[in-house]
């Protein structure tokens, strides 16, 4: 079974494109080229399921029309519509999917503070301000922290703990 921690989100799929069952993937990420037999993984019921590309193709910078296998026709492609789209991590070097991770790639990361120490693991992530916000489980309560690089110390994707050095009084707020 695929668990959450062993993918990353690379995009997601838009509508249906044609009637053959190709989907619109709106992503920055070119991860296909280098590997053998691609797969993408998305949640269905509940559960992160593998789906392996037939074959793919830029539309444009941001959308890259893809083909499932055993996906044949609009109506097959249809369940597939606004779902999120995962990437195994285990398929690429750290170092070429860094740039690619977006926030949303960080949950279930442990972030550490440098004066305070472990706060907790980040569940979700608020885009609703301009202004976008780790939600972290600190001891059950909801805490809510700037996601901005500039507070970030080290990355250790492997251990999926980020380091971080708040500004004192932040967590006071």
């Amino acid at each position: 079974m695929i668990r959450q921690e062993e993918v990353f989100k690379i995009g997601q799929f838009a509508k249906p494109h044609g009637i053959k069952g190709e989907l619109s993937l709106l992503t920055q990420c070119d991860l296909f080229e280098e590997a053998e037999e691609p797969y993408v993984v998305c949640e269905m019921d509940g559960i992160l399921v593998p789906f392996f590309v037939e074959e793919y193709r830029y539309k444009s910078d941001s959308v890259m029309l893809v083909k499932l296998e055993d996906v044949n026709s609009e109506e097959e492609a249809r369940p597939f519509v606004n779902k999120e789209v995962f990437y195994p991590l285990d398929r690429v070097d750290p170092a070429d999917w860094v740039g690619e991770m977006t926030w949303d790639n960080f949950m279930g990361y442990t972030v550490v503070d440098a004066h305070k120490g472990e706060l907790g693991a980040i569940t979700a992530v608020d885009e609703s301000t301009i202004n976008v916000l780790l939600q972290i489980n600190h001891h059950g309560e909801e805490l809510l922290i700037p996601a901005a690089e500039e507070l970030i110390t080290a990355v250790d994707h492997e251990a999926r703990r980020l380091e971080v050095s708040l500004p004192d009084g932040l967590l006071d707020l």
